[in-house]
């Protein structure tokens, strides 16, 4: 039988066991919709749930066990239980204490999902096998043999520590099992649980070792050390990393925990239930103090922490919000919705945060101009592939900017990306062979293959601030499909960024869409906005919603500078709240395309209060500082 889980919670080597092949479950990388959760789920159940019940009902498992993390899990179950009914499907009810009471409560809930299980699958449960399935070796001779019981200690790591926790008598469900060598039938199991929670309170003490293991850490001496924090960080995540050499020095995401319990022989049921439960807790747990301590350990060891939440998921938010605040190294809080086109979202935060620790280490772009870096050429090439514009930049030796090019994106990048790099050497007045190297940023910086290297635009556009204006720190940037805030020190390296670009929201493409509402051009919408003489709020960031706002705003007569005020500082509102994530500290500069309208920079000045630096030609700041970088691999 094949069962699937995605709670550290479940006790899956028990089930085990029982003949279950336990898979712990990570959603299909390859879906792209949650069409048939959707026909039967709420529409405000999370991404997680959804993506687990397609994969749940496109996957050949036989059943799932659940754990009461929050109701979006029983959410599912609901919906599983629906939609297929010959599946297995439990759902683990986890006390969120640790105490003694909690331990007893938790392994009564336990033997009633063995019990379930074993009629399902007409299995029984034996504790001597648990012993074994822990690690635990019998003496070859059968019979009384507790003198000559050996643990595999090298295979489990053990650091045990004595604990201060009571189990229960020996009518409860472990005792009832554990002197016979044949497992109970259900009815038993059914009676024992019932003795089990008569008895809860009539507790003792008994010796044993507390298994509560802390989690693996590897700590390289040689590569960029990066943690993995928060909830149900998927594959994809690691490889990214690793990829680019860095060494994962801990997974607690609340499915990639490591399973290592230490078996023992007397109450083997009662001491493995105990150990399930007081692993390094997760954040749902009443006492969180023991993951707080192992952060206060591991922390200042690690160059940078990957913070992952699923989408709309504000369980670990405080847990966050609290490591932001203390935290001796950088942090990046990372989205996901569970689909595949969660990538290209994925892959530009983590490379731009290991751009920003200095961790990143990826291989360069094979090369058309057929030959390395040439110690003779002395130009450099920037260029911007952006969803809107496709930007070139070239810089001589004395980091001089010779020419530059801002032209369309058409429907492929990097036939954009070829005829802006056409463009910009005729500008310069130069041929391809004196270029020394070419470094392609932007959305569009995979598909340049002719460039030797591809640098995140947060990586760029910090260091293409700072070549404007080196007193700027916060930059705002407003592309056409996305926008970010950027934190950069005295020498330009970025040390903190937020983006959004999972939806239009604030973005070049949502001015365009509500220009065209307005019947203007998006060259005059912002400053129409200057000549605006009522205050009208535009409620929703959503760009359709926004859309619909505005045609019933133009139905009531409203004036088009009023409204399009109002769109300003709807978009400003946005790019407030990111460039608070980052922290508020002037000189304060905008970039993009976005930076040309001034409705949009006067509602944004007002929100914080000071001046935007803008430089002459705010599109091309991050093909600058991908030129910057050109030359910086060649030691100019």
């Amino acid at each position: 039988m094949r069962i699937g889980y995605v709670c550290k919670y479940v006790p899956a080597e028990a089930l085990e066991t029982m003949g279950a092949h336990m898979e712990r479950i990570e959603p299909d990388e390859r879906l792209v919709s949650f069409d048939a959760a959707e026909s039967c789920m709420h529409a405000n159940v999370c991404s997680f749930s959804k993506a687990t019940f397609e994969t749940v009902l496109s996957g050949n498992l036989d059943g799932i066990v659940l754990t009461t993390c929050c109701d979006s899990m029983r959410r599912l179950a609901d919906a599983l239980r629906a939609q297929a009914p010959d599946l297995f499907i439990h759902v683990l009810d986890v006390p969120r204490d640790t105490g003694e009471a909690a331990c007893a409560l938790y392994q009564r809930r336990v033997a009633e999902l063995l019990s379930a299980y074993g009629k399902f699958a007409n299995a029984t449960f034996s504790e001597k096998k648990l012993f074994s399935q822990l690690g635990g070796t019998l003496c070859p001779e059968e019979g009384n043999c507790d003198s000559s019981l050996e643990l595999d200690y090298a295979r489990l790591h053990s650091e045990a520590a004595q604990p201060s926790f009571r189990l229960a008598k020996s009518n409860s469900v472990s005792q009832s099992f554990v002197n016979s060598n044949q497992a109970a039938d259900s009815a038993a199991w059914s009676e024992g649980c019932e003795a089990s929670e008569r008895n809860a309170d009539e507790a003792v003490a008994v010796p044993q070792v507390n298994c509560t293991l802390q989690p693996q850490t590897h700590f390289s001496p040689t590569m960029p050390n990066v943690g993995i924090a928060g909830a149900r960080a998927n594959a994809e995540i690691k490889r990214i990393l690793e990829a680019h050499g860095a060494n994962i020095a801990f997974d607690v995401t609340c499915t990639n925990a490591s399973r290592r319990f230490v078996p023992q022989k007397a109450d083997t049921l009662a001491h493995y239930t105990h150990d399930v439960l007081t692993q390094l807790p997760c954040a749902r747990m009443r006492d969180i103090s023991p993951r707080k301590a192992f952060f206060d350990r591991v922390l200042p060891q690690i160059d940078g922490l990957v913070f992952h939440t699923v989408q709309f998921c504000d369980m670990y938010s405080y847990e966050y919000s609290d490591l932001k605040r203390t935290s001796p190294v950088p942090i990046l809080a990372l989205e996901t919705d569970c689909t595949a086109q969660s990538h290209g979202q994925v892959l530009t935060r983590l490379e731009a945060f290991l751009e920003s620790i200095g961790a990143s280490q990826k291989e360069h772009l094979a090369s058309q101009k057929g030959s390395p870096m040439s110690k003779t050429a002395t130009f450099g090439v920037g260029l911007d592939s952006g969803s809107t514009s496709t930007n070139a930049v070239v810089m001589n030796e004395a980091r001089e900017i010779v020419a530059s090019v801002v032209i369309k994106t058409g429907a492929k990048a990097g036939a954009s990306a070829e005829r802006a790099y056409r463009e910009v050497l005729e500008r310069a007045g130069i041929t391809p062979d004196q270029i020394a190297c070419t470094i392609a940023t932007g959305y569009g910086r995979v598909s340049i293959p002719f460039a030797d290297e591809n640098v995140t635009e947060i990586s760029c556009h910090g260091r293409g601030a700072h070549y404007f204006n080196p007193a700027v720190r916060t930059i705002l940037d407003i592309g056409g499909q996305d926008s970010k805030a950027i934190h950069v020190n005295a020498t330009g390296e970025v040390t903190d960024f937020a983006m959004n670009d999972k939806c239009a929201a604030g973005t070049g493409r949502f001015l365009e869409m509500i220009a065209r509402s307005l019947e203007i051009s998006l060259d005059e919408l912002g400053p129409a906005a200057l000549e605006s003489k009522k205050r009208l709020e535009i409620a929703s960031m959503c760009s359709v919603f926004a859309e619909s706002e505005v045609i019933s705003l133009i139905a009531n007569n409203e004036e088009k500078p009023d409204i399009a005020a109002g769109v300003c500082r709807a978009v400003a509102g946005k790019a407030y709240s990111l460039m608070r994530r980052v922290g508020l500290e002037g000189v304060y500069m905008m970039t993009g395309g976005v930076a040309q309208n001034p409705g949009v920079v006067r509602a944004v000045e007002e929100l914080i209060g000071e001046k935007l630096f803008i430089c002459d030609d705010p599109e091309i700041v991050g093909a600058t500082g991908a030129a910057l970088l050109a030359l910086e691999k060649l030691g100019k």
